[in-house]
């Protein structure tokens, strides 16, 4: 045990504020009750709990569509669920290096950016997270409602014109489902964060149930597989097969990259770093792998059930099961999709940016109405447009900002476990007088290596975009998150190195 006005270090390696340090800091303008440390005895998620979190948040329509993406490149079915796997597997390692803090000091992930960046240059990796959730939010926000509009036509008969249009392409009753689905995310978050776990708890088993029925039926009604999984891929060497595939790779990381920042928002619950990480090792890259494989065998057998259709069609699962005739069936199928979306949006696109939005103003903000800032800043992001263009959706989507965050990443890792040492004085998180102050709360050395970062993985883009080339530039964007990950991480660890700030924080507590 350490000092008890300041920290309590427990035996397992967790940490939390003593008493005294604990009354000090909730007089901070950077304290609120949602950013607050998590004590001890409210830390009471179990490796089930993690692992649930995962498998609901895996069996998403965009997971079940990603093989699509990738075969219409030109792979054939193995190479496409080989490249999520890989791609998962990887980006498995930066969420497990980002949630040790969280389960050891109990504190979300804006709270955690404070150490490198500064109390409040936080908020500049807070927010650049805060914005891809936004627009993470609205696709899985369209895709919910979708599936609520397919829903409520199969049960109300003449639901499709009852509210007329189209509307901006839209008949208003696709509107107005997108808005319920929309209004249901935010009703679960003002509930707060143990109504999402007993959601993820439920929904994980039971989405995973209806899609094996969905396959068994597929297969059924097929008399087999279909020819998805004899299609031959279209590269026939190596040095062909590189470009797509790496990516395709990289856009597979950037899928997850928003989690690989903000793991601390949930694993701040845990009650072991044991349980946290089983948790999450055993159902990611699984989950994932095994969900784009049944998309693509019920895809493959939806090929020969409905030759009428066409391939992209096939694709879209709501597209799919809009031509069963037994309402019964639509009605629990949309009902599943519903859940699923409900399910990934609330955990991965609400929870962090409602943080990261309190985090900037922690007086005037709280999780709920950050909650609300994400969903309205998600309907005016358009995803309906977003949605519009597969390709563009993988590879420039998703490639995209891996860059950004990838560079997140690196920073937060070099800083926690190489300059650190895994070691944080928990209270100065909180105070706008101590070691993580910096200059004027921002510590450049960070922002310096995330700038450099971003500009690896961005530069040769955004310079084409303005009739620029600069090949080598242009060459790294299909690693973007590689190189931003890589350029940040050196930087910030050489800067903190050679030009340390005055003081480098390390807690009385002993490492975990």
């Amino acid at each position: 045990m350490s000092n008890s006005h300041e920290t309590i270090a427990h035996a397992d390696g967790r940490v939390e504020l003593g008493p005294e340090a604990a009354q000090e800091v909730r007089r901070s303008p950077l304290y609120n009750e949602d950013l607050a440390p998590v004590p001890i005895s409210a830390r009471n998620w179990t490796t089930y709990n993690y692992a649930a979190l995962w498998i609901s948040m895996a069996h998403c329509i965009p997971t079940y569509m990603l093989s699509s993406g990738l075969i219409s490149a030109g792979m054939n079915w193995w190479q496409a669920l080989i490249t999520i796997l890989l791609g998962n597997t990887i980006v498995l390692a930066p969420i497990l290096l980002n949630s040790h803090p969280g389960t050891k000091y109990g504190i979300p992930f804006p709270v955690f950016a404070r150490a490198a960046y500064g109390t409040y240059g936080s908020n500049l990796p807070a927010l650049m997270r805060a914005i891809v959730a936004c627009g993470w939010f609205g696709i899985q926000a369209w895709i919910g409602g979708e599936a609520m509009n397919v829903f409520f036509g199969a049960i109300i008969p003449g639901w499709e014109g009852l509210l007329g249009g189209p509307y901006g392409g839209h008949m208003g009753t696709a509107w107005l489902s997108f808005l319920l689905f929309w209004g249901l995310n935010i009703y679960i978050i003002y509930r707060g964060m143990d109504l999402l776990r007993k959601v993820e708890n439920w929904a994980a088993p039971f989405v995973l149930i209806m899609t094996a029925l969905l396959l068994g039926w597929a297969i059924w009604k097929a008399n087999g597989l279909g020819y998805l999984l004899t299609q031959q891929s279209k590269f026939t060497t190596f040095r062909e097969f590189w470009p797509i595939f790496i990516l395709s790779l990289t856009g597979m990381i950037g899928f997850w990259a928003t989690l690989s920042l903000n793991m601390p928002d949930f694993t701040r619950f845990g009650r072991s770093q044991r349980e946290q990480v089983v948790g999450q090792v055993v159902a990611l890259p699984t989950t994932m792998t095994v969900f784009a494989a049944m998309g693509v065998m019920i895809t493959s057998a939806a090929v020969v059930i409905y030759p009428h259709m066409k391939m992209d069609e096939l694709w879209d699962p709501m597209k799919l099961v809009g031509q069963f005739q037994n309402v019964v069936v639509i009605a629990v199928s949309m009902f599943t999709v519903v859940v699923a979306t409900l399910a990934v949006n609330i955990a991965a696109n609400v929870v962090s940016p409602a943080n990261d939005f309190a985090n900037a103003f922690p007086k005037w903000i709280s999780f709920r109405t950050g909650g609300l800032i994400t969903g309205i800043l998600g309907i005016a992001m358009q995803p309906w447009r977003l949605l519009a263009d597969p390709s563009g959706y993988i590879f420039a989507w998703l490639v995209g900002y891996s860059g950004g965050l990838g560079s997140i990443a690196g920073v937060l890792i070099a800083d926690y476990w190489l300059v650190r040492n895994k070691r944080l004085a928990l209270p100065d998180l909180y105070r706008t007088k101590g070691v993580y102050t910096y200059a004027g709360g921002w510590n450049w050395r960070a922002v310096v290596a995330t700038l450099l970062g971003c500009t690896l993985a961005w530069g040769g883009k955004i310079l084409e975009w303005r009739g620029i080339t600069v090949g080598w530039l242009l060459d790294l964007y299909p690693y973007a998150w590689f190189v931003g990950f890589g350029g940040a991480a050196l930087t910030h660890f050489a800067l903190m190195k050679v030009l340390p700030p005055s003081s480098v924080a390390t807690s009385e507590a002993e490492d975990a």
